[in-house]
């Protein structure tokens, strides 16, 4: 990691006021004179090349210079700004430098890594189901497409019977070389060989099945199991079951994501179901005990008291949906709806203009009765007073 202690401008030698032009110019002289490939008797031009291209990355943005100006690297501008040099890449890193653009890829030399084992794919599926299936636990049988390893050559993409063979355009080294000439002097370029893409081998006969890819594109089943307490949103992972990898690394993963089917009785809520359950008047009014089929069809027996408002919820512990990898379940919780009746009949009607008089009567204010019995009594106090005079 290149040091932060020294200031950007003091690293690359130029004034704070220094222009774009003047920045660049500077950088190009001291990445010439510092490179570690340029000075291999150097054990400190690795580190003093970092600084300078780190310095670089920050002055040469105007952004990045402006917040730098105003902040200092403290402030982490610096850091991870980009540029600089990576031993083990083999020459810069992706955020280039004026060499990299200037001469290809690697033109001081090394050994590019050759392409190793790749792990496959991972792949993504859908799979619906209903709010029955999701409590209880289901196992699921999904269609994938996916790259799986050929059977015929068994990954290796040649011919049953042949095998690959060493590169003849670079004799198994994976990389070609090439001498440039440009005004630092003669450079030897060393890039990636065209003909095998720098693995080192060709394949002479490629297989009937793969064309020589070593991969095919196949459909298969699977059955994924679903455990109890999923919902919208998760997601299962299936080792192993993604795409084949190449140069024998591993296959990829298949992630299954959940969606979890609308009910027409019950709506989730967590691990609680809640559903609403219509009764009459007079079970609000009387009380009732009601019989109701919970999600795995069992019946169920909720007692509603005398006197119940519409609306009131009453809860059926251990009849809900089990909790996810842990112990228990949640709750059944039942909210009741009073009706009122659309029609009645003439005897109905009559019961209930009956039990609307009783009402009425029985919610007259106390106040009110009590003045009428007074009244009553005055009156009579009165005549009997009158009588005997």
């Amino acid at each position: 990691m290149a040091t932060a202690t020294r200031d950007y401008y003091d690293v690359l030698g130029v004034e704070r006021n220094a222009s774009e032009a003047d920045i660049k110019k500077a950088y190009w002289d001291l990445a010439r004179k510092y490179h570690p490939d340029v000075n291999t008797d150097d054990p400190s031009a690795e580190t003093k090349f970092k600084e300078i291209n780190q310095a670089y990355q920050v002055l040469s943005d105007e952004e990045k210079r402006a917040i730098y100006d105003r902040f200092g690297d403290e402030n982490g501008v610096g850091a991870g700004a980009g540029g600089g040099w990576s031993s083990n890449s083999g020459g810069f890193d992706p955020f280039g430098s004026i060499f990299d653009a200037f001469f290809g890829e690697n033109p001081f030399g090394g050994r590019a890594a050759r392409p190793g084992p790749a792990r496959g794919h991972d792949l993504k599926q859908s799979v619906e189901m209903t709010l029955e299936e999701a409590v209880s636990g289901v196992t699921k049988t999904v269609r994938v497409e996916r790259m799986g390893m050929c059977k015929s050559c068994g990954g290796e993409g040649a011919r049953p019977g042949t095998s690959r063979a060493t590169c003849p355009e670079c004799g198994g080294r994976g990389q070609v070389q090439s001498v440039n000439s440009t005004p630092f002097g003669m450079f030897t370029r060393i890039t990636t060989c065209p003909r095998c893409n720098g693995e080192g081998t060709v394949i002479e006969s490629p297989c009937d099945e793969c064309r020589g890819a070593g991969r095919v594109r196949e459909a298969v089943r699977l059955e994924v199991e679903v455990p109890a307490g999923v919902d919208t949103g998760a997601r299962i992972r299936v080792r192993g079951e993604g795409d084949a990898g190449t140069h024998g690394g591993p296959p990829g993963d298949l992630w299954v994501y959940i969606t979890v089917l609308p009910h027409s009785r019950f709506e989730r809520d967590g691990n609680d179901l809640r559903i609403e359950v219509p009764i009459s008047f007079p079970q609000a009014a009387l009380g009732d005990e009601l019989t109701i089929q919970a999600i795995d069809g069992a019946e169920v027996k909720v007692k509603v008291p005398a006197g119940a408002q519409s609306g009131a919820e009453y809860r059926v512990r251990g009849r809900g949906v089990p909790l996810l990898r842990g112990f228990g379940r949640g709750d059944m919780v039942v909210r009741i709806a009073v009706l009122t009746p659309t029609r009645l009949s003439a005897r109905e009607r009559e019961l209930l203009e009956e039990l609307a008089g009783l009402q009425t009567s029985n919610a007259q204010p106390r106040g009110a009765r009590k003045k009428k019995r007074q009244g009553l009594f005055g009156r009579a106090g009165q005549a009997g007073s009158k009588g005997t005079g």
